[in-house]
């Protein structure tokens, strides 16, 4: 901070060099000492210095070196009579105000957020990310944010900001139709939409947003646990084959119960295995060999007789039934509704009839 040089008991040189890269708003201390009429005020780049006359705003200086009298200062010049010029000191306030952008202030939501989503219904979702802000009217910025505060950092409005930011957001978010899972892929668009809502209030604290950025967009916990068990049903395609993933999952596990009691019970089994192969008074009788499998039951069909179904047949109970032939009306199970029996696998049982006979000669 640089508050000038004193010569005599008046200040002729205002200005102010700031090395915090957080402060907004540095008021000058004159220390009771007057300003004297031709000082030079600095007004560096990024900066802008406002003078409030007895507690009232007054004139605003952008970017560059400035000697004060009456054609520079016409606010103060109406507002202390000086329409007929003035030489004497002066008094009045002085507040430099850091125009440039303070970047990578952050924003999230404290709580939840409701939303009605179309496939998962009511559900809380979670957003944060950053934005920039930057002081467009001195002035104004003054007069509704900072106050008679000496010294206003980036720290004292951002929370005043957050709150505008969720509070936007918040009806951005249940008001966009956007389902949940899209959301990921739709933070610039959702972005834009509240920087555009939040803009009149922000402009009327003499600020704006020159960015605004949505980093994440999150479900509960608890729902997304469910929709990675989802994800995870959809890459196995087949829920037995899930659970047997799963299973499988947990045996590999060097410490879980179950591996461990697998383990064992696998060790027991190698260890049977190996004492029925030894010869002699260890080894156990020679397994009996298994029996044969069953042999392959048939398909069963279905016949229509006058309106009626009969069966189940097979094949050859079927084929002796009374009046069955190639239209005879048949179903089995996987078969799309009744067909005629010879439009069947069923054909080749006809193949086997003989024609009839020739006539007599």
């Amino acid at each position: 901070m640089v508050f000038g040089f004193l010569k005599g008991e008046f200040i002729d040189v205002i200005s102010w060099t700031d090395d915090t890269r957080d402060t907004m708003v540095w008021r000058f201390e004159r220390r009771d000492n007057a300003i004297k009429y031709g000082a030079k005020l600095t007004v560096r780049e990024g900066q802008a210095a406002v003078f409030v006359n007895e507690g009232q705003i007054a004139d605003v200086f952008s970017p560059g070196l400035y000697e004060l009298q009456t054609n520079n200062m016409p606010i103060m010049t109406t507002l202390q009579h000086w329409d007929h010029g003035f030489s004497s000191p002066f008094k009045a306030e002085v507040y430099f105000v850091s125009t440039t952008r303070f970047n990578d202030l952050k924003w999230g939501t404290q709580n939840p957020i409701m939303c009605r989503d179309p496939e998962f219904g009511p559900v809380r979702i979670r957003a944060f990310g950053n934005y920039s802000m930057r002081v467009s009217d001195p002035g104004l910025f003054l007069k509704e944010i900072v106050g008679t505060d000496g010294e206003f950092t980036a720290d004292e409005v951002s929370m005043q900001i957050r709150n505008i930011i969720v509070q936007q957001m918040s009806q951005a978010l249940a008001k966009s139709g956007i389902p949940v899972l899209d959301m990921a892929a739709n933070t610039v668009d959702l972005a834009k939409l509240v920087s555009q809502a939040i803009a009149p209030t922000i402009q009327a604290y003499g600020l704006t947003l020159p960015e605004f950025y949505i980093e994440n967009i999150s479900l509960p916990d608890e729902v997304e646990k469910v929709l990675d068990k989802r994800t995870s049903m959809g890459i196995a395609g087949d829920l037995n084959k899930y659970m047997q993933f799963n299973a499988a999952e947990s045996l590999s596990q060097p410490g879980s119960a179950m591996g461990a009691t697998m383990g064992a019970a696998m060790g027991a089994g190698m260890g049977f295995q190996i004492g029925a192969a030894q010869p002699g008074p260890w080894g156990a009788a020679p397994a009996a060999a298994a029996p044969p499998p069953p042999p392959p039951v048939g398909k069963q069909w279905h016949l229509a007789v006058n309106g009626q179904t009969q069966g189940p047949f097979t094949e050859a109970q079927l084929a002796s039934q009374p009046g069955f032939g190639r239209a005879s009306q048949v179903w089995t199970a996987g078969q799309d509704g009744w067909k005629p029996a010879g439009e069947t696998e069923l054909n080749r049982l006809f193949a086997q009839v003989p024609p009839p006979p020739p006539p007599g000669v």
